[in-house]
């Protein structure tokens, strides 16, 4: 894979984190207002789905940052 192919497959992983990273703040909320009007399974169930975007946004920044360390030079 070239230098820009590489580069732009990074660019593609931090846009798919930040979108990800962009529907738990949406949960969050959304869970937030559940919560206010003390449907507390309706919060939980957006909090819970919060937590899952979280754990995919992680899971493309540790991609990333592997294959950044196996083209670094130590």
């Amino acid at each position: 894979m070239g230098a820009n192919e590489d580069l732009e497959t990074a660019a593609r992983l931090f846009e798919d984190a930040a979108e990800q990273l962009d529907l738990a703040a949406s949960h969050c909320r959304t869970a937030a207002s559940h919560l206010r009007a003390r449907e507390v399974p309706r919060g939980a169930a957006h909090a819970w789905a919060a937590h899952g975007h979280v754990r995919t946004a992680d899971g493309l920044l540790e991609e990333q940052a592997r294959m950044h360390a196996r083209k670094s030079n130590p």
